[in-house]
């Protein structure tokens, strides 16, 4: 198998990227108002560093990665969903300055894979008017905000929806591992914290997909003041769902781990289709690739996050269980569940929410991933849930 991953090395050459930075922006200012994300994309860096590849051929790359799917070229969609997003700043996080090197041949990695020299850039889409009640929107594992396109325009009829890719997925930055993020769990509470900060909200309604769940929850479990609801799609609630399913984690096994990580096919569209009855168009598959096809950070992004759930995950679903059961926990909860679930089983599901005395609501024709399977009837869904009267 080295000798496959070896025959798929590529380097891109410097004329073929497409930069998409920010200007350089040294401090960040906690507001507490709600404010509208004003970051853009640039066509140029400042500071002449590597960024993504929207416009690179399949045959470029910056480090080594499968070469697979087809793009022409013309209008792609994954450039179309480019172009409804901003970037901005949050959770500074500064390194030595030492270039980032892929884990197996120390190949120097791109410019999206080093340590931040300012602070990690956050692709967000946000949708509704910004004075209205806010809802973010946060994917699961492994996805991007892509997959909330469905729910985000129900949404923004009467509230101002937010749906961000996590750092090392989709279109944010996606820092090689001991280069200033090591995808462990408690990072990406820490991370969390960061955006929300930056987004300037006082409240806000969260709405987390899968085994991110926990982690939101955590991070929920000392920010109740700031939370109106918090929705959980198809969250990992009972002792048996403490362990990834093996279409994930073999993401995290030692050599073949990295290799299937570098596998657009295997890292998106099997990831997404195995779970559920979700039937993944050539369009959609084409946005989720993307990051797949340029980089070699995603894939092992995707391979350290993998490492970490295994060996976190259990802890965190068991203090998830214990916050949502104790009488401290004042925030209106709802658990949504896709009864076509292949990864996480319903049984005790039920029992959960009537012990912790949760809304359950059942989706009969969704999987593991909700937002997929039946987009605009959960828009609908998060929208009855938090009509209620909200605190700005």
């Amino acid at each position: 198998m080295a000798s496959i991953l070896l025959h798929s090395l590529s380097v891109s050459p410097s004329s073929l990227r497409h930069h998409t930075f920010l200007k350089p922006n040294h401090h960040i200012h906690h507001q507490t108002r709600k404010r509208s994300i004003s970051f853009t994309c640039q066509s140029v860096s400042d500071d002449g560093d590597d960024g993504y590849l929207l416009d690179a051929p399949v045959s470029a790359g910056d480090g080594f990665s499968f070469s697979g799917g087809k793009y022409s070229d013309g209008p792609n969609p994954a450039d179309e969903w480019f172009k409804t997003g901003k970037y901005m700043k949050a959770h500074p996080v500064y390194g030595t300055g030492e270039k980032a090197k892929d884990p197996l041949f120390g190949l120097a990695m791109g410019g999206s894979s080093q340590t931040s020299t300012d602070v990690f850039r956050w692709f967000c889409v946000e949708s509704g008017d910004a004075d209205k009640p806010s809802v973010i929107l946060i994917h699961g594992f492994p996805s991007q905000a892509y997959s909330y396109r469905k729910v985000l325009p129900v949404l923004s009829k009467d509230y101002h929806a937010i749906a961000f890719d996590w750092l090392g997925f989709g279109y944010s930055d996606k820092p090689q591992p001991k280069y200033g993020f090591d995808y462990t769990l408690d990072e990406f509470v820490s991370a969390l914290e960061s955006v929300i900060d930056e987004l300037g909200v006082k409240k806000v309604s969260l709405v987390v997909q899968g085994y991110f769940a926990p982690i939101v929850v955590k991070y929920a479990s000392t920010h109740q003041e700031k939370l109106n609801d918090l929705i959980l799609l198809n969250p990992p609630l009972t002792v048996k769902h403490a362990k990834l399913p093996s279409t994930l984690s073999i993401f995290s096994n030692f050599l073949l781990g990295e290799i299937f990580s570098q596998d657009p096919l295997r890292a998106s569209d099997k990831a997404l289709t195995s779970c559920g009855p979700y039937k993944m168009k050539e369009d959609d598959a084409m946005v989720y690739r993307r990051p797949y096809l340029t980089s070699g950070s995603s894939g092992f992004a995707l391979n350290a996050t993998t490492r970490a759930m295994k060996k976190e995950l259990k802890k965190y679903v068991e203090e998830m269980r214990k916050i949502l059961m104790d009488d401290d926990w004042k925030v209106k909860t709802s658990i949504c569940w896709g009864q076509r679930d292949r990864w996480l089983d319903f049984d005790g599901v039920e029992d959960f929410c009537n012990a912790a005395k949760h809304r359950l609501v059942e989706l009969p024709m969704a999987g593991h991933h909700v937002q997929e399977d039946s987009g605009e009837e959960l828009g609908s869904i998060i929208a009855r849930i938090i009509s209620r009267k909200v605190r700005i």
